[in-house]
């Protein structure tokens, strides 16, 4: 699982508040061909992680920001394991809006994901299972568009 390690391996990086940025986070979008210079570190970046980090490790990405694009890449799958990608709507179910992360675990009503641009940093985070749009398995082949 070496996304998991690349991703565990950010977890003390965060936003800073005002009008400094952190370059950590810039360096996410850099790496992907996205002038982070051009963008904040309070623009959501969790897709450009989740890439960032897939890139990093040799699997299949989208270079995509938009967090719900990561339905189209990657095997579905129905019962997730650890590092599978899982997509969240945000707002509401037909927004364009959503969230996306690498899954932990879960319980009864929460799924534990590891992401970036959770309360503003990369760390593990609960979200309601309610919200799952849907789960992906990525594979060693390495492309994006």
């Amino acid at each position: 699982m070496k996304h998991m390690m690349i991703a565990l391996s950010q977890a003390r990086f965060q936003e800073i508040v005002g009008r400094h940025d952190n370059p950590e986070i810039l360096k996410y979008f850099d790496d992907l061909g996205y002038d982070g210079s051009k963008l904040k570190d309070e623009t959501s970046w969790c897709s450009a992680f989740v890439n960032w980090v897939c890139k990093e490790a040799g699997l299949e990405y989208n270079n995509k920001l938009n967090a719900r694009s990561h339905l189209d890449y990657g095997n579905t799958v129905i019962n997730p394991e650890l590092g599978d990608k899982v997509i969240f709507w945000r707002e509401s179910k037909d927004s364009w809006k959503g969230h996306v992360g690498f899954y932990i675990r879960e319980d009864s009503k929460y799924i534990f994901v590891l992401g970036g641009n959770q309360s503003n940093q990369v760390k593990v985070s609960a979200y309601l299972k309610s919200r799952v749009l849907g789960y992906r398995r990525m594979t060693g082949k390495v492309y994006s568009t």
